[in-house]
């Protein structure tokens, strides 16, 4: 059974491991899907604009795929025969232009790929390994029955499951149903997200700095890491460090969208207000986890939104996002989150690091005759953002790893795939 917000807010002991000032990674991510619940609404959309959408109903197969015995090379037809090696050509089938007899012991079609499967042919020989001498064909090797022909239904059979409920469509899934005669799913609606930055001393890109002064880096990275994610995405802009303006944008954010994201204004600072706010309109179930980069992070909900208050270095920004933001939202799409797969290579350089929290150090993977090895980016500071820009990967490092020789083996998180 579920845990409300409201009982561990007011009851921490009602869940095993809980610290609000000390979650774990693994822990943080466990308790926040128990809050999440996927998007209720669904519309209709034409296939090509489903790509990244999830499924909101079953895809079922109206047909076979294929739809017919067709031939799997270019080739010769023919009706086994053990035994019997040379073959009478009595035709030719192209795809889309069926050959329309039937082949009897003893005779063949030369055949397309894709063509159908002449009636009384059940095998396919390919035309490099025969010899055609006149009017017939000598086979060089021995024919297994069946051979080279794909079945009726072999890919998808009529009525089955092609794609499920809360599937992420991808680019092989619009060819799938393509391929089907489908021109429309069935989607659940985008989740809408709205994120502002926090801190009198951000400043818009375009504008000189003034000393003191930052360029408000954080809303741009949160921009480009949410437009991978296929949900409506509102920027609210850099609010200063005043309490009001803060209390109005959070509340209205809260009130339009499905999650809202803060950075920075979640430590312990003075004008770091919106923990206050938290507390005095939502409900928060942790705001720190046990990491590097990323400690101050908070979570809870304000009505029915979910909020990230992520920290302000723009390292960190990034790094939580990625492990805790971005698979929060896919679940709200009404996805089944498949976290990324961690494989363990060799690195290169030594590693610092203090036992006790698990870090996301930037790393870069490399090939080197073959074999894929990873090192630091150089300094790993969680202000130092062309530590992101340059890795293609995380160096993932638990509680109980400290400094690391070279050539130790880690586990490293792929920051990009190939769909």
């Amino acid at each position: 059974m579920k845990t409300s917000l409201t009982e561990l807010a007011t009851n921490p002991s009602c869940m095993d491991d809980y610290d609000p000032n000390a979650m774990s990674v693994n822990h943080a991510r466990k308790f926040i899907q128990q809050f999440l619940s996927p998007v209720s609404a669904t519309e209709i959309l034409p296939l090509r604009e489903s790509l990244g959408r999830v499924l909101s109903a079953d895809i079922i197969s109206p047909n076979n795929v294929p739809n017919y015995n067709n031939s799997a090379m270019d080739g010769f037809a023919f009706k086994y025969s053990e035994g019997v090696k040379i073959i009478k050509i009595i035709g030719t089938a192209f795809a889309g232009k069926p050959f329309n007899g039937e082949i009897k012991a003893g005779e063949c079609v030369k055949i397309m790929t894709g063509a159908i499967l002449p009636a009384g042919a059940d095998s396919v020989v390919m035309q490099e390994h025969v010899v055609i001498k006149g009017e017939s064909i000598t086979l060089l090797r021995d024919i297994k029955p069946g051979a080279n022909v794909r079945m009726a239904g072999e890919d998808l059979s009529l009525g089955q499951v092609v794609l499920a409920r809360g599937h992420l469509m991808r680019p092989a899934d619009l060819g799938l149903v393509a391929s089907l005669g489908i021109g429309e799913v069935s989607a659940y609606k985008k989740a809408k997200v709205a994120f502002f930055s926090t801190g009198d001393e951000l400043i818009s890109i375009g504008k000189p700095l003034a000393e003191g002064q930052i360029y408000d880096s954080n809303r741009y990275t949160l921009f480009g890491m949410l437009s991978r994610l296929k949900v409506d995405i509102h920027d609210l802009g850099a609010i200063p460090d005043d309490p009001k303006r803060l209390e109005a944008t959070l509340l209205e954010a809260a009130n339009e969208h499905n999650v809202v994201i803060t950075s920075g204004g979640v430590s312990v600072g003075e004008a770091d207000h919106m923990k206050g706010l938290l507390a005095q309109h939502g409900k928060v179930l942790f705001w720190k986890i046990n990491m590097k980069p990323g400690r101050p992070l908070a979570y809870g909900k304000i009505g029915n939104a979910h909020y990230f208050g992520l920290p302000g270095n723009p390292v960190a920004t990034m790094v939580t996002f990625y492990q805790f933001v971005r698979e929060a939202i896919i679940t709200l799409m009404g996805a089944t989150y498949q976290p990324p797969p961690l494989f363990r290579v060799e690195c290169t350089e030594p590693i610092k690091k203090a036992t006790g929290r698990t870090e996301f150090q930037r790393g870069l993977l490399y090939d080197v005759g073959g074999i894929w090895k990873v090192k630091p980016t150089g300094a790993q500071g969680s202000a130092i953002l062309s530590s992101m820009s340059q890795a293609n990967c995380f160096i993932v490092l638990d509680e109980s790893t400290g400094n690391l020789d070279a050539g130790a083996s880690v586990q490293v998180q792929l920051l990009d795939g190939l769909v």
